[in-house]
């Protein structure tokens, strides 16, 4: 699913809580998450509603041995851990809900990758006759 930037309003502040609850949450995951079917999660962006209450998460598996359903299971039933270990993190009031969302944009980057070299590669069998 391609990043869906619906919050996407200038918000420099915003920004910024994006940035660090992207830091956050990857250490958090990363430390302190015990659920198995997270396993090596890359927390690639994270998307801050205009009134901060909720926050898309957007994720990618690294060399997991579950499907990224059950990466994004695990993640969203440890949700409410990772909000409250964010909120007290950051020293936020209030912590915004986490949505969490595979971002295949990496694997779209790879696909397009793989076909530009093919296209090239047929270009150059193409001269060389």
């Amino acid at each position: 699913m391609p990043r869906d930037h619906s919050f996407d309003a200038p918000r420099p502040r915003n920004r910024k809580i994006e940035a660090e609850l992207q830091r956050a949450l990857a250490d958090i995951i990363a430390r302190e998450l015990k659920d198995p079917r997270v396993g090596n999660v890359t927390i690639s962006a994270v998307d801050l509603a205009p009134d901060k209450r909720m926050a898309r998460v957007f994720f990618t598996p690294f060399a997991s041995a579950h499907p990224v359903e059950e990466v994004r299971a695990g993640l969203t039933r440890a949700a409410g851990f990772l909000r409250g270990a964010v909120s007290r993190r950051l020293g936020l009031r209030y912590a915004p809900r986490l949505q969490f969302v595979f971002d295949d944009a990496f694997d779209k980057a790879a696909e397009l990758t793989g076909l530009i070299n093919q296209a090239v590669a047929r270009d150059r069998g193409d001269g060389e006759s």
